[in-house]
């Protein structure tokens, strides 16, 4: 049964990062990028990191798709326009996908073999014990500095619509 619901829950995952880069419209990625958040917290909860999980869809499908949703209508992003593509990016697009992905399945089964299957539920790491300790020892300044990347992006996107206002 976890297996079935780990193969639903990734082309879920899957299927919406892919609806994330196909839509023309922001807001339409970011609701697809919200689905995207909500299938990795059920993938994180079949692996047994509950805290991981609730994290997921409080910080990542919550706080910050809505920051995302608030500068994109700040900016007053409309629908992409569509242009014509080019005939080399139609000649060699699909190949070149095609090589890539089959480059990354090698590196992937060659380097990253492990030894036993994984074994869903097992997973004992995503305590809020662990993910507290982590983040505010190893990862401390990592965490601040997006904290101030954010920061940086919201005054940016404000400096942008108030240009487009003027």
């Amino acid at each position: 049964m976890d297996s079935i619901l780990f193969l639903i829950f990734a082309l879920i995952a899957v299927a919406g990062a892919i609806n994330v880069v196909v839509q023309s419209h922001p807001i339409s990625s970011a609701i697809s990028l919200v689905g995207v958040m909500g299938s990795l917290a059920v993938l994180y909860l079949l692996l047994g990191a509950e805290f991981v999980a609730a994290a997921q869809v409080i910080v990542y499908a919550g706080a910050v798709m809505v920051l995302f949703i608030f500068v994109i209508m700040l900016l007053n992003a409309g629908g992409e326009v569509k242009r014509g593509r080019s005939y080399m990016a139609q000649l060699l697009g699909v190949p070149m996908l095609m090589g890539l992905l089959l480059l990354l399945a090698f590196f992937v089964e060659r380097v990253h073999t492990p030894d036993v299957p994984v074994q869903f539920g097992a997973f004992r790491g995503g305590t809020a014990q662990d993910v507290g300790r982590a983040l505010f020892t190893t990862y401390l300044l990592p965490f601040e500095v997006t904290s101030v990347l954010i920061l940086i992006a919201i005054i940016g996107a404000i400096v942008l619509a108030r240009k487009e206002m003027d």
